[in-house]
């Protein structure tokens, strides 16, 4: 049976999440940024399609990137290289959220509806929700958008609109969260995409272990700017 939350529940435990489908943890609920924020700091987060319920997550096993372990390409390397483009960080929130939500051939729907934009907003707006942008010429043509928590940062979903657009976005976040001193970079469910990127699988158990250490350094709650340092 799973849990129906009412706004003042709390979740469930872990590893009472299903099996099939992987992770489904519970139901209902809101995504108010009190809820948001325990959400994650939980290792859980919300998935649902436009008009359904909010169903909260945590799946067995967990992706995540360590900054050390990035892989980039020889063509990344190459796209890289060419510097035609300019890194912005929060400085297109909400046009990252939907870019992100643009249906795709893979992916003809979207879990990325109204509600979802407003509540990332919040979070974005307190300083805690950010944007990584490529642009070229002025015009926003990749990107990605997550979560940040203490030494911790979730990612949520990136786009391009060319090549490598979103995997330029990604390195230069990657080397910035090193630089001040993130450990894990949560990437929720497994792809081979992330896969190529350097990314892994981690039994849920472990990661928990390793978020509950993470998310408990001092926030700094505010807009994020980069350095824009070499990233060789």
């Amino acid at each position: 049976m799973i849990p129906w939350l009412t706004p003042e529940s709390p979740f469930p435990p872990l590893h009472t999440a299903c099996v099939e489908p992987n992770g489904l943890l519970a139901v209902g609920g809101d995504l108010s940024p009190r809820r948001l924020i325990e959400a994650y700091r939980s290792g859980i987060f919300p998935w649902f399609n436009e008009g359904e319920p909010v169903l909260w997550w945590s799946p067995d096993p967990r992706m995540v990137l360590f900054p050390g372990e990035l892989k980039i390409s020889r063509s990344l390397g190459k796209s890289l290289k060419k510097g035609n483009y300019e890194i912005r960080i929060d400085s297109a929130f909400d046009q990252v959220m939907r870019g992100c939500a643009t249906p795709r051939k893979e992916r003809p729907g979207t879990w990325i509806h109204e509600e979802m934009v407003s509540a990332y907003t919040a979070l974005h707006d307190m300083g805690m929700a950010h944007s990584v942008e490529t642009w070229i010429e002025g015009e926003l043509v990749g990107g990605l958008y997550g979560v940040a928590q203490g030494k911790m940062f979730y990612g949520e979903s990136m786009f391009s609109r060319v090549p490598d657009a979103s995997k330029i976005a990604l390195v230069h976040l990657v080397r910035q969260l090193e630089r001040r001193g993130f450990k894990m970079i949560d990437c929720q469910m497994k792809t081979a995409h992330l896969a190529s990127l350097g990314a892994r699988e981690l039994p849920r158990k472990e990661f928990s272990q390793r978020l509950k250490e993470l998310v408990n350094y001092p926030e700094r709650v505010e807009k994020w700017c980069f350095d824009h340092e070499s990233i060789e």
